[in-house]
């Protein structure tokens, strides 16, 4: 459970933005979460990162305890900015899904403030969806959210934990109510009818080329194909020091459902980095 007691909010231009900010002086790491959830969904993973690190798990605008937009904005500006105002930097930045496409766009856009990646269930911010699990996942959530129907957007995007080859009742219990819950908590905070005032960064999978930070995707063997694939793809890309490796026994939501494998592979690579 996440120490309220390390939990900050930093004034944006435009609102408050909420992050958790805890552990040492030795080398800081960002951990951006996944669409639609917070920073709660690494509480498993902060405790042990944070006994040699500075771990910082931001809300990201529109999410958990962050406000939300009211005109156009980037994720990435966002994160650049708490960075800066935080002087931090360059940093780890570790993102699983929306949190690893966030990652690679600060990579591109403030590369200043990355001193390497890790990916998780993820690519670029511009994905390319051909699995027809994939397809179906997306669409049974977009006409939930047609039909005004939160719940039965809360359990369709829910299909993502346990991914295309299990079932919700073969995940732990405890990682899919703590998903439900933030979901829940993300989605509510938000109208019918809202706009969308996120602004992409384009041209990424090009640009991914240029990307000289060492870069490590972790997928969780279970995933979804799309999505292992898009990672694999962005280490076969950049121009830095990569690699991927996998988590077995996991879906999408690989760091929560194995935090200390996850964790261990993070603190591995990153001391083979820093040699």
């Amino acid at each position: 459970m996440t120490d309220a007691s390390q939990v900050f909010t930093f004034p944006s231009d435009d609102g408050l933005l909420a992050y958790r900010d805890t552990g040492g002086p030795g080398t800081p790491i960002v951990l951006l979460h996944g669409g639609f959830t917070d920073h709660r969904m690494w509480d498993d993973v902060v405790p042990l990162l944070a006994v040699g690190h500075r771990v910082i798990a931001p809300d990201v605008r529109g999410h958990g305890a962050s406000d939300n937009a009211s005109r156009p904005f980037r994720f990435t500006d966002d994160l650049a900015a708490l960075l800066r105002h935080l002087d931090v930097g360059p940093a780890v930045l570790a993102g699983m899904s929306m949190g690893a496409a966030i990652a690679v766009d600060t990579a591109l856009e403030h590369p200043g403030l990355v001193r390497a990646l890790a990916v998780s269930g993820a690519g670029t911010s511009e994905p390319e969806y051909r699995d027809p699990w994939t397809k179906d996942f997306g669409a049974r959530r977009q006409a939930a959210l047609e039909a005004g129907d939160i719940e039965g957007w809360v359990n369709a995007s829910l299909s993502a934990v346990a991914g295309p080859h299990r079932t919700l009742d073969e995940v732990d219990p405890d990682v899919v109510r703590r998903v439900r819950d933030m979901l829940r908590g993300t989605i509510t905070k938000h109208a019918p009818g809202e706009p969308d005032w996120s602004v992409p960064v384009t041209d990424t999978w090009a640009r991914a080329a240029d990307i000289t930070v060492p870069v490590l995707a972790v997928n969780g063997a279970l995933d979804a194909s799309d999505l292992i694939a898009m990672a694999d793809r962005l280490v076969d890309i950049v121009a830095g020091d990569s690699r991927t490796t996998s988590i077995e026994d996991a879906a999408h939501y690989a760091t929560m459902e194995r935090p200390d494998t996850f964790t261990k592979i993070l603190l591995e690579w990153l001391g083979e980095i820093s040699d």
